[in-house]
């Protein structure tokens, strides 16, 4: 098989500049596992690495889709398959970096869309027709430890979620549980999960949140709204985007606005890290431990050839 490094764990915990310095110990290339950078014009409140990182390591799945683009993890799977298919035709090492989970099992057992994405049932028009909230308690009530791994707004997927408990009467937490024991890897990989202390993570997002204001968030925002790229488009409902755009709209002020990026930011790195327990098999390494990224590619490089 193949081989496949991956670095994943939640936001902030230095994932893309580990995965640069692994990259230049291992010949390798990144490919992104996150669900926003795929979108062009949306560097600032995605995180993406800057046109420095970019030059030292050729990377993939970054600025591939316009911000209209219903992008979703099939077309990910299609597209980063390829991706990493190129990488081994080069003779060099694919790492996927990024903190988006299902992605990453989408790539690795193509699971969770599969049974499902295409196939529609008799609920799904019933389901659409209720509120977001009014679908998110009840998939709280019906699979809590799915519900635990993704957001209310993500609409599509608490719809799909309820959607296969209703046709089959199983959870789809269980679904996945199983479909990935069941389901052969065609990759040799080493999976990586990077963590630090709860309190020290929060902190670290809310200085980042304020980084990207002061780098020019709002006028990112206000540049896609120019562009005509709309507050209800997938991308824009993002953590950053929907925020700004209610502030830019006179919603809310500008100080709230940041406080719910910051919020928002670590109730997701607090939901990545449920998913990541519960959903991948991995192993964890506090970012705190080393003085530096190149010595966590160091310790990741040591543990992938075990």
């Amino acid at each position: 098989m193949k081989p496949l490094i991956i670095i994943a764990g939640p936001t902030a915990t230095g994932k893309s500049a580990a995965a640069i310095e692994l990259a230049h110990m291992y010949n390798g290339e990144i490919v992104s596992a996150d669900s926003m950078q795929v979108y062009k014009y949306m560097d600032i409140g995605t995180a993406k690495p800057n046109a420095a990182d970019l030059a030292k390591v050729k990377h993939h799945m970054i600025d591939i889709v316009l911000p209209d683009y219903d992008f979703n993890a099939a077309i990910f799977h299609n597209k980063a398959k390829e991706a990493v298919r190129e990488i081994h035709s080069r003779g060099k090492i694919p790492i996927l970096a990024g903190g988006t989970g299902f992605y990453i099992n989408a790539l690795l057992y193509n699971n969770e869309f599969e049974a499902y994405e295409d196939k529609k049932s008799g609920y799904r028009n019933e389901l659409y027709k209720k509120s977001k909230e009014a679908l998110f308690e009840t998939l709280m009530e019906t699979d809590p430890q799915y519900a635990q791994t993704t957001h209310m707004h993500n609409i599509k997927r608490v719809v799909r979620a309820l959607e296969y408990y209703y046709e089959t009467g199983e959870k789809f937490s269980a679904y996945n549980k199983r479909n990935k024991e069941n389901r052969a890897c065609e990759y040799n990989f080493k999976f990586f999960i990077l963590t630090r202390e709860r309190e020290k993570l929060y902190t670290v997002i809310n200085k980042r949140v304020d980084k990207m204001i002061e780098e020019g968030l709002i006028d990112e925002v206000k540049y896609l709204l120019e562009r005509g790229y709309t507050k209800t488009m997938t991308s824009m409902q993002g953590l950053g985007y929907k925020e700004i755009c209610a502030y830019l709209n006179s919603e809310i002020t500008c100080q709230e606005a940041i406080n719910m990026v910051k919020q928002g930011t670590r109730r997701f790195a607090k939901r990545q890290i449920t998913w990541f327990k519960n959903q991948s098999d991995g192993i964890w390494l506090d970012v705190d431990n080393f003085n530096c990224p190149k010595a966590l590619a160091g310790e990741i490089a040591v543990k992938a050839a075990e």
